[in-house]
């Protein structure tokens, strides 16, 4: 989620490494609780990239890489965490430890690089100039989030909660609670570094929509895996997931999310 994207206001995403290697504390539940990407956007990568090897950037606990796997692809994950890193290999999935940025290709090349969730943690033009000089001519690039809107109760609810919790926080929260407008700011610095870093042809948006009904043990499973949480004391966390348990609890004790899976994908030139 954006939310984590920050420690301070002027840090970008791919500079707060704090929270972008804090998510390994409970690797098992982010693998539990985080959502699986929908399998139409599986489908397409693996149609519409030349071939079957795809480097999955940031590959946390492996549910994209496995999803791919099941799509007919050779996966290869490259992980920052080896916490999570080591999670995703005893579920099947081969992972180097290293950041993007840091990651020795030693002279491989690819059919497609994704990040699922992860890209935002990338320098958006470093990342994308090695993006390019790994892909094949014709393979995909494809960074894809989840995008969702909290019911109102339950987002002011969370909101009221965490700026109890911690006073101080640079994080917004409200930005854990609609992640439509944070991931607009986002897609749009995936597409300039994809043209700033040259190689691709122009940035395509696949949008997939669907939803999940959650009951109040799956949602507080989830908000515990995100970078607004993971980060805090535990005593901390405890007054934010009890907030929102009563909020749930108060709605009848589930509710609907609607979302709306975005990929930012091209495709890399012959050049």
């Amino acid at each position: 989620m954006p939310t984590s994207s920050s420690e301070r206001p002027s840090t970008a995403p791919h500079e707060a490494r704090r929270i972008a290697e804090s998510f390994g504390s409970d690797a098992a539940r982010y693998d539990r609780a985080r959502p699986p990407y929908p399998e139409a956007l599986m489908r397409r990568i693996a149609e519409t990239a030349p071939g079957p090897d795809v480097l999955d950037v940031g590959c946390g606990t492996g549910i994209a890489a496995r999803q791919l796997q099941v799509a007919g692809c050779r996966v290869l994950g490259v992980e920052p965490d080896a916490r999570m890193a080591d999670f995703a290999r005893d579920r099947g999935t081969a992972v180097e430890a290293a950041t993007f940025e840091d990651w020795a290709p030693a002279g491989r090349t690819f059919d497609a690089v994704v990040a699922a969730t992860a890209w935002h943690w990338v320098d958006p033009v470093a990342g994308s100039a090695k993006a390019a000089r790994i892909l094949r001519p014709g393979g995909l690039f494809a960074a894809f989030w989840h995008v969702f809107r909290l019911p109102p109760d339950l987002a002011d609810s969370f909101v009221g909660a965490y700026r109890r919790a911690v006073p101080d926080s640079p994080i917004d929260p409200r930005a854990a609670t609609s992640t439509a407008d944070a991931y607009e700011t986002i897609f749009a610095k995936v597409a300039d570094g994809l043209g700033t870093a040259g190689g691709f042809g122009a940035p395509q948006k696949w949008p997939f929509a669907w939803e999940r009904a959650y009951t109040r043990a799956e949602w507080l499973d989830q908000l515990s895996t995100t970078g607004a949480l993971t980060a805090l004391r535990p005593d901390q966390r405890a007054e934010v997931l009890r907030a929102v348990g009563a909020a749930i609890d108060a709605d009848g004790g589930s509710f609907v999310m609607p979302y709306t899976t975005v990929a930012v994908t091209a495709i890399r030139t012959a050049s």
